[in-house]
């Protein structure tokens, strides 16, 4: 399992540089640059600007310096490599191995990406862990309830609640939240922003929202992997032997049932930790949902670098867990996997 764990890690390096190269040359390739603004800044200022953060370099590589380097054979190898270094590329991959993720370009260099980062991902944690609390505690209860007494009303309750939780989109859902709270039973569900200092009430209700097609889902899942399980001879077996129903159900049925529920819950946990932009705007959360959509609008480059590889390295990261759960819940994993 070690040497498992060890090869997984190591594949997040070619992961994560594939992220970084498309990432760069989409975000390149989209009209705009960070300094376009409502308001035009003077054409001096822009190359100043434009120099400070090495943004007048070319994007790749300069192609005629690199020619006239190779050209030159081995003496110009210094140029070779310089033609190749100083573009915007290498540099970021430079700064990025000195865990420097560069500048935020709206604030003109002042603050950093991982300044940034540092101020917004709490909330958003915060903000998906109360989703995925919420969505793993009634989720899978309602997937077993239905299960287990399938074709009966509680059967027909549990599937009518997950179907609306994934057809209701999240922003439908918070809207008629914030209308009933407020106009029904005068509830202000807008926060101010030292509420979301600490962990209170104030992460609760856009918490919910935010969980609820996730909650949705693992019931349906959770309902069709254990009717699937029910039928299985090491089931039937059991209960042949005379084991008492409870721990059938959590002894056999529901480890093994698990398995394709926790393939969903690892990268649907890092998904919603990262933060939803709907969400967060509907209930005025100051977290990194807003901050991704806004650096996207502004062409703010090292923040949208920035924010993406944290988000991929999140994902990559929950899918490592997930493959070690494996061997957890199911030993026959663990053991093919040594």
């Amino acid at each position: 399992m070690l040497a498992f764990l060890i090869r997984r890690i190591l594949w997040l390096v070619p992961v994560m540089l594939t992220v970084i190269i498309v990432t760069f040359f989409l975000m390149y390739r989209a009209p705009g640059g960070p300094w376009d603004t409502e308001k035009p800044i003077p054409e001096s200022a822009r190359a100043m600007l434009n120099a400070r953060f090495a943004l007048d370099q070319p994007v790749w590589f300069n192609q005629p310096a690199l020619a006239r380097a190779w050209n030159g054979g081995l003496r110009n190898a210094v140029a070779l490599a310089g033609a190749l270094l100083n573009s915007q590329f290498f540099r970021y991959l430079g700064g990025l191995a000195r865990f420097d993720l560069g500048p935020s370009y709206q604030s003109k260099g002042t603050v950093g990406v991982r300044d940034v980062l540092a101020e917004r991902f709490p909330t958003s944690a915060k903000l998906g862990l109360v989703a995925i609390v919420f969505a793993v505690v009634v989720g899978l209860p309602l997937g077993v309830a239905s299960a287990m007494r399938q074709n009966s009303w509680i059967d027909y309750l549990c599937l009518t609640a997950s179907t609306l939780g994934i057809a209701v989109p999240t922003f439908v859902s918070g809207i008629l939240l914030l209308i009933l709270l407020s106009s029904k039973f005068n509830i202000a569900p807008l926060r101010r922003p030292e509420e979301w200092d600490g962990l209170g009430g104030a992460y609760l209700l856009p918490g919910i929202v935010l969980g609820l097609g996730t909650m949705a889902y693992l019931a349906r899942l959770m309902r069709v992997t254990l009717l699937e399980t029910k039928r299985h001879d090491f089931v039937r077996t059991a209960r042949a032997k005379g084991v008492s129903e409870p721990w059938v159900v959590g002894r056999h049925m529901l480890r093994n049932a698990l398995i394709p529920v926790v393939t969903v819950i690892g990268p649907a946990a890092a998904d919603l930790v990262t933060g939803s932009f709907i969400i967060e705007t509907i209930f005025n959360v100051p977290g990194m949902g807003r901050e991704f959509v806004t650096s996207i609008a502004r062409r703010d480059y090292s923040m949208i670098l920035g924010t993406t590889l944290f988000y991929a390295l999140l994902v990559a990261l929950a899918n490592v867990l997930v493959d070690v759960s494996y061997g957890v819940l199911d030993p026959r994993i663990r053991d093919e996997r040594g």
